[in-house]
């Protein structure tokens, strides 16, 4: 990258893309910003037709362990705040970093294409851009993953994706496919709306209370000493299992085939509410759809009209060749693309805590390593050698579920830790 190089090209203008503006803004490095919607915010707006988000939707984090770094949400904002709260913070944030005339709305990548130091980018609208980097900030909730069941099936069937409202279970006999927190979130509205509910889990997961002794569950899991990760997951374990909890077992339901912090946390007990009180029942993974009915493995039907697969996302980047899929990228620090020396990744990975504070550590370890392109090779050329074959441990050591979801996952202080060093390496502090 040269000083007279064209601009760094952010696709997508949600939380992660507004943090790498921010971090190229601040040190002088051109930008420009692109969004397939009507403004900014990503998936947390609403009204955008293509956005997974649903009235009942909340953070799972808490609002002061949430917020951007120098950014934090409001004082009058509930602990779990509401996806049009989310909504009004994030354009809060581009506002007050000066953003929210500076992206592109509208704007849809259909190919970026790498070609000699530069990269070749078209547009839906047929225009063509040429950028010095790409920065990929689109998320990861766009592209559906529906599983393959035996069998047809007489009902009405959407994904997780598409649902909106509560309203479409009135009257109706629906199932849920799926557990996690979309999931779990749309069981509970099925069990309010719906004339039976059902949820179906293909194996035995933790439940997590959103308050612990009255705190919000974060805060309580950040306000003790840090422990070693065999004795986290004991303490935590003891704690959900034996006191807050219980035995999953009384609800029905199977009991974890995995220790509480090995997979990404259920932050919903409510679901436990509406099973103890007959509004929900739970059913094994489906083995086959037979017209009006679904078999389930344990072998019992159930008339369904309505299925709901909250059964994930694939990562998909169609304006990339050979990117995403059902395959996993390889990227260095799940942030940078091990050949492509200016593509990097924002907001791929997973973690168990608040995200929002680590895109932006990702957004200045991006823009220090673009900027030391150009002004510090030395310091460029030893991230790159460490860029091209360098695996650092980012789980802390803990063995995650082996899934395509778990395979993004971080610790969110080990991933912390990993990309202030990074910072550091290239001369600077954060």
């Amino acid at each position: 990258m040269r000083p007279d190089s064209p601009p760094v090209g952010i696709i997508g203008a949600g939380p992660a893309g507004l943090c790498a503006a921010i971090a190229l803004k601040a040190r002088g490095i051109p930008f420009e910003i692109v969004d397939a919607g009507h403004g900014v915010g990503g998936i947390w707006d609403i009204d955008r037709p293509e956005t997974p988000m649903y009235e009942a939707a909340h953070f799972i984090s808490s609002r002061s362990q949430s917020g951007f770094p120098g950014f934090p949400m409001p004082d009058d904002y509930p602990d779990y705040p509401r996806h049009d709260q989310i909504l009004r913070y994030i354009r809060a944030y581009a506002d007050h970093h000066g953003l929210t005339d500076r992206v592109e709305t509208r704007t849809v990548v259909t190919r970026a294409s790498p070609a000699g130091d530069r990269w070749q980018v078209a547009l839906a609208s047929g225009e063509s851009r040429e950028w010095s980097g790409v920065i990929v900030a689109t998320g990861t909730t766009w592209h559906p993953n529906l599983p393959r069941v035996p069998g047809t099936f007489d009902g009405a069937q959407l994904h997780a994706f598409s649902f909106r409202s509560p309203e479409i279970f009135r009257g109706k006999r629906v199932l849920i496919v799926g557990g996690g927190n979309s999931g779990a979130d749309i069981a509970c509205e099925a069990a309010r709306h719906a004339s039976k509910a059902f949820i179906s889990l293909r194996r035995g997961y933790h439940f997590v209370p959103k308050y612990i002794f009255g705190q919000p569950a974060d805060v309580f899991a950040h306000a003790g000493p840090p422990l070693p990760t065999w004795l986290e997951e004991k303490v935590f374990g003891f704690l959900i299992n034996r006191i807050l909890v219980g035995d999953l077992s009384r609800y029905g339901l199977p009991r974890p085939d995995h220790a509480i912090l090995r997979s990404h946390p259920i932050m919903n007990t409510q679901v436990l509410h509406y099973l103890g009180h007959g509004d929900l029942a739970y059913r094994p993974d489906v083995a086959e759809l037979r017209g009006s009915h679904v078999r389930f493995v344990d072998g019992r039907e159930e008339a369904i009209d309505l299925i709901v697969w909250a059964t994930g996302y694939r990562r998909r980047f169609p304006f990339l060749e050979d990117a995403g899929g059902d395959q996993k990228l390889d990227l260095y620090l799940e942030l940078f693309h091990r050949a492509q020396r200016t593509l990097a990744f924002m907001g791929l990975f997973e973690t168990d805590g608040a995200a929002y504070e680590l895109f932006g550590l990702q957004g200045e370890l991006v823009a220090a390593y673009f900027d030391a392109q150009r002004t510090n090779p030395d310091a460029a050329a030893r991230f790159d050698a460490a860029r091209a074959t360098g695996r650092p441990d980012l789980r802390g050591g803990r063995a995650y579920l082996d899934s395509l979801r778990h395979a993004y996952y971080v610790r969110s202080d080990v991933y912390r830790k990993a990309l202030t060093a990074g910072c550091r390496d290239l001369g600077i502090r954060s």
